[in-house]
């Protein structure tokens, strides 16, 4: 049964896996979807086992297409009525899509996106908003919602200029044309491309080395980073002490060092 759902979500040793499993639909993100994408990020942030989370999809055609434009984008103009509770809860529930494109909420734990095909519109919205980015060579990334009329609305806009040069940000807003592995590499949009088959082998090795440091340092990090973005100078340095302190009063700040004098791994508890 648990095959059967459109997304898939594991914890292993750690290491929270979202998967979309809609090979069929290209990995497109139904309403059903997009809700308990939404669930899994906010059950991971509040879940302190889970250190790092890697989100993939299934099979090799597509990583994800976006937003299901026979099912959720219809449901979002109008042009479809609500028929199911996802339908419903979607529609009525404006914390859905924010969160499940990490637009809005605080998810401190890094995000490792395995992109393992083309990644297009909503795929590569939420594929902005993860830490560290891998790609199968195959891989393809597009904002094509121009060409349907359309615009991103799930973090885009913002992010995008931000991450690449405003140049070529615009060209793929307004074109609404793929670019590469190759040309996402280039651009500084995504961390590396791999074969497809050492893609989750090379992200599963990333999250391990994440995971076994210590999280509330980790977690410090991704927050105060975030946080900074767009703020002065003084303002991220004021953010960078308050995490130090935090940090510094931590256990595991205590640990690391004495296990390194000791010659022995640490054993940090996330406190």
């Amino acid at each position: 049964m648990t095959a059967e759902l459109p997304l898939l979500f594991e914890k292993t040793d750690g290491i929270a896996v979202l998967t979309f499993n809609r090979p069929q639909a290209r990995n497109a993100i139904s309403p059903e979807v997009a809700c308990r994408l939404a669930d899994a990020f906010a059950e991971i942030a509040e879940d302190a086992s889970v250190r790092v989370v890697i989100l993939t999809g299934q099979g090799d055609k597509a990583f994800c297409s976006g937003g299901d434009l026979g099912l959720t984008l219809p449901l979002m103009t109008g042009a479809r009525q609500p028929e199911t509770e996802w339908d419903h809860r979607l529609l009525n529930d404006p914390e859905v899509m924010d969160r499940s494109a990490l637009r809005g909420f605080e998810l401190n734990k890094p995000v490792i996106a395995a992109i393992n095909g083309p990644c297009m519109a909503g795929g590569m919205e939420t594929v902005l908003a993860t830490d560290i980015r891998i790609a199968a060579e195959h891989a393809t990334f597009a904002l094509p919602e121009v060409r349907r009329g359309l615009i991103p609305f799930a973090g885009s806009l913002v992010r995008l200029p931000r991450q690449i040069p405003q140049c070529l940000a615009m060209e793929m807003l307004l074109i609404g044309e793929a670019i590469s592995a190759q040309q996402a590499l280039a651009a500084g949009m995504i961390n590396r491309i791999v074969p497809q088959e050492a893609l989750m082998e090379t992200a599963w090795g990333l999250a391990r080395r994440i995971a076994a440091n210590g999280p509330v340092a980790v977690q410090e990090v991704k927050r105060t980073v975030l946080a900074a973005s767009g703020v002065t100078l003084e303002e991220g340095y004021r953010m960078e002490d308050a995490a130090k302190a935090r940090v510094m009063a931590s256990e595991d700040a205590r640990e690391g060092p004495r296990a390194f004098m000791e010659k022995r791994p640490a054993v940090f508890r996330g406190v």
